[in-house]
């Protein structure tokens, strides 16, 4: 567990442990899958935050253990290309992004039952529809992080795509970005020629789309990232151009102090292997603040950042 970088070990941790409170719930009588799992827009059991929550819940046991491998497995590659801000920020979006495509895959598939049981029924009576049709309703529920897994299989795919991966029970390894073709056709099929099979289909393929559509912006737009952590570098730099002028102006009145010292030599050794451990540690830190953020310094660290800054 080490070795996993921070957000993946997280989400492996919350998905884990909100599966096991949903079993020991559900031993009392509370059905967690219900209160936080995502139901159809029209139904009355639905809200808004299950859009969200629906990505924690599981289930059953292989259900949970086959997302938490496939996570385990290109989550901790994906988040250590990206960092943890940007691979929880594509994570969250495209689980919330596979929940809206499943609620319109759902609306599509009331519509359609609805027509072949009511004659000339249009969209204006959907909604009367559905305040007498809530019992069945209620029952069109989604849970799982599929969606958001999905999406980070076709990050690695997209990222690597001439990596070859072994894929049971396949005897060769494949391309990476086969692979995730492979997978998209598969979810395709199973969602146009099967019904009823309890999987989301639409859910995965829109985890996926929502991850395709979100890394082809970024490809295109990769100053955008840099305008997000704009005031984070203006930051940054103020202070790396502080400490730089302030080792300007000690280097310059330790020149005019040396013109008369009897060893000037010795000094300026001193000075200048003193000035390069300065300087590296605060690139040290100031590294760590754009790896892991402001608040991994420690109280040391803070004050080697501040205490020179603006002299």
């Amino acid at each position: 567990m080490r070795s996993i970088p921070t957000i993946t070990k997280n989400l492996l941790i919350i998905n884990v442990l909100v599966f096991i409170a949903t079993y020991v719930f559900g031993r009392t009588g509370a059905d967690l899958d219900n209160i936080f799992g995502l139901h159809f827009f029209l139904a009355s059991d639905f809200h808004l935050y299950q859009l969200f929550t629906y990505m924690f819940m599981h289930a059953n046991v292989e259900h949970i253990f086959f997302n938490m491998f496939a996570l385990w497995m290109f989550g901790c590659v994906v988040e250590n290309v990206w960092g943890p801000k940007k691979f929880i920020f594509y994570y969250i979006s495209c689980g919330i992004g596979a929940g809206v495509i499943q609620e319109i895959a759902q609306f599509g598939s009331f519509y359609m039952l609805a027509t072949s049981q009511i004659a000339n029924v249009g969209f204006s009576d959907l909604p009367i529809i559905a305040a007498n049709s809530q019992e069945i309703l209620n029952q069109w529920t989604t849970v799982g992080a599929s969606g958001a897994i999905y999406a980070i299989l076709l990050a690695f795919g997209m990222i690597f795509p001439e990596e070859r991966i072994f894929i049971f029970p396949l005897p060769v390894p494949i391309k990476a970005k086969w692979f995730v073709c492979i997978y998209v056709a598969i979810e395709l099929f199973s969602a146009l020629a099967t019904t009823n099979d309890s999987v989301a289909h639409f859910a995965h393929l829109g985890g996926m789309l929502f991850g395709f559509l979100m890394i082809r912006y970024w490809r295109k737009h990769p100053h955008d990232n840099e305008y997000r952590q704009g005031i984070d570098r203006y930051f940054f730099d103020k202070l790396r151009n502080n400490w730089e002028k302030h080792s300007h102006k000690k280097a310059n009145h330790f020149d005019h102090e040396s013109s008369s010292s009897t060893n000037p030599h010795h000094k300026d050794w001193d000075y200048n292997a003193q000035k390069k451990a300065d300087q590296e540690e605060i690139d040290r830190i100031l590294d760590k603040i754009r790896r892991s953020g402001y608040d991994s310094l420690t109280t040391e660290e803070k004050r080697r950042l501040f205490e020179n800054d603006g002299k």
